[in-house]
């Protein structure tokens, strides 16, 4: 029989599996994961890993995941890739149709791949409209891609689109680079036609790479390139009709596209990961002396800072933010 592991942000995964065993009655080998605020994307890898290996079939899985590109739907996607069997199948949008349709179907299908064909129309069936007359009578078409910058090697050198300056319409730190909260907040609210993840380390790696691009909200383009790439791009007449969202790993990795002319007035600073020797300054960021030294070259350079992980959170206060990194790493310091 096919193993399914449901995996969502918070207690989502829960309450569906609940909801499904109401319904159909107490199943086998289904395991629900669920993301806490207090953890980690590793720590989330972790807690999937073990629920596959909680089953006595491991080589037929359907991970069943609540959004496309969030957390959740990253640590599945690399396990599929690094880790995966065969039939291991992730399913995004989670809902309780697609749910029941395939405890039904695993006691007749011996494939998660099979199952998945039926309850991606089941899902998609389970979504309708009261009063009837509100739905649409034909699907929605595709939604039409979002303006976007010809590619450097499209047209000859010096040629000056636009107005010839790419357009930074946000820019940001975080770890975790490209995951739910910027997929579904920050690109509705800053509206950027491309995504850019400038980490040299991310460039490298073609399996991260190939990760983020997959996780790329409709209608926006996703490139990940080294610093010195953007740093190359933001020169570029070529990119003159450029909206992008640039992403960075550290704030080393912005100081050094900053430095290499990369027009950033504003940065937010949403997630900074705890490691060893680093204090904890907020509930999202964790800093050492390199890291509070970076910020202040930032800042020495006309930066604002935006400090918040989502766009309806307020802003912290940055010199509040500063001052608390720097008694914490002193104490630090006089503890040793």
């Amino acid at each position: 029989m096919v193993s399914i592991v449901l995996a969502s942000h918070g207690k989502f995964a829960e309450g569906i599996m609940e909801s499904g065993q109401m319904i159909f009655g107490p199943q086998k080998d289904v395991a629900a994961v669920t993301l806490t605020p207090d953890m980690g994307p590793d720590d989330l890898k972790a807690k999937l890993k073990d629920a596959v290996a909680s089953f006595d079939e491991q080589e037929h899985v359907l991970f069943f995941v609540d959004l496309w590109g969030a957390t959740p739907f990253n640590q599945v996607n690399g396990l599929l890739a690094s880790e995966g069997h065969e039939d291991w199948v992730m399913v995004t949008g989670l809902n309780l149709p697609m749910l029941i349709q395939a405890y039904g179907d695993r006691m007749s299908e011996e494939t998660a791949a099979a199952i998945a064909k039926d309850v991606f129309t089941e899902a998609k069936n389970g979504i309708r409209i009261k009063p009837e007359e509100l739905e649409p009578k034909e699907a929605a078409p595709a939604a039409a891609a979002a303006a976007t910058a010809v590619p450097a090697g499209a047209i000859p050198e010096g040629t000056v689109i636009g107005d010839g300056h790419i357009k930074i319409v946000f820019a940001r730190v975080d770890t975790r680079l490209l995951h739910g909260q910027v997929a579904t907040t920050w690109t509705k609210a800053a509206n950027p036609d491309r995504i850019i993840v400038c980490s040299d380390g991310v460039a490298s790696d073609q399996l991260r790479k190939t990760m983020i691009i997959q996780a790329a909200p409709p209608g926006v383009h996703v490139h990940v390139v080294p610093i010195k790439k953007i740093c190359e791009i933001a020169k570029d007449p070529r990119f003159g009709n450029t909206h992008a969202m640039l992403l960075f790993e550290t704030p080393q990795d912005a100081l050094r596209a900053i430095e290499g002319g990369v027009p950033v007035k504003k940065l937010n600073l949403g997630s900074m990961a705890h490691s060893v020797g680093k204090v904890v300054v907020t509930n999202a960021l964790a800093m050492d002396q390199d890291d509070v030294d970076t910020l202040e070259k930032i800042k020495s350079k006309g930066v604002e800072f935006d400090i918040r992980k989502v766009p309806a959170d307020k802003a912290e206060s940055y010199d509040a933010v500063i001052k608390k990194a720097k008694d914490e790493l002193a104490a630090q310091a006089a503890n040793k």
